[in-house]
């Protein structure tokens, strides 16, 4: 992660979920994460659409409006809808983040972006709203002056919890049956 939003909101998401895949949505202290509040937002899956429920400041000022209520895929171009849908369905249904690079277009120009999407539980369900970042890596002159017309995603990878090991594996010895085979094991069985 380039963006000090990002590192920041990831680093206090992880801290909030515990043991659990995600932190539920009433754990998430908007004043722990003051620094990143402007390049913010959380989206609302409701009837298989991600749609904005907040939106930071800076990220309003990319779009020079409010976001509140619009389709999160609406930004995105004809060509990197799938890809952010895709990055959208990882976080809801399978509670994996991802982080990627973007591209806004404006008039007579472009801004390099980064996106983080990390997955919220609301009310117990896994399902229904995303935290995320979208943070230009540099402040351009620009900003809130003239709207980015459409973004276009980039090189983009999930990211996870972060987990401490307890135990250092190189202190750990298996009975030598149960130590892990190398290779190809193919084991009898399967579906009927």
């Amino acid at each position: 992660m380039k963006h000090s939003s990002s590192r920041e909101l990831f680093a206090y998401w992880n801290e909030r979920r515990g043991q659990r895949p995600a932190p539920e949505r009433a754990d998430v202290d908007p004043g722990a994460i003051r620094g990143a509040l402007g390049d913010s937002f959380i989206l609302a899956l409701d009837d298989g659409e991600a749609r904005f429920r907040l939106a930071g400041t800076r990220v309003c000022a990319l779009f020079c409006r409010e976001l509140k209520g619009a389709s999160f895929l609406s930004l995105w171009s004809a060509q990197s809808r799938v890809a952010v849908d895709a990055l959208i369905r990882a976080g809801s249904d399978e509670s994996a983040g991802s982080v990627a690079g973007a591209v806004g277009y404006v008039t007579d120009g472009q801004v390099d972006l980064e996106l983080l999407l990390l997955p919220l539980l609301h009310r117990g369900r896994q399902d229904a709203r995303l935290i995320g970042i979208l943070a230009p890596l540099k402040i351009p002159y620009w900003l809130g002056t003239e709207p980015v017309r459409e973004l276009t995603l980039g090189v983009h990878r999930h990211v996870g919890p972060l987990v401490s090991p307890r135990v250092s594996r190189s202190h750990i010895t298996l009975p030598t049956e149960s130590r892990p085979r190398r290779g190809l094991v193919v084991h009898q069985g399967g579906r009927t």
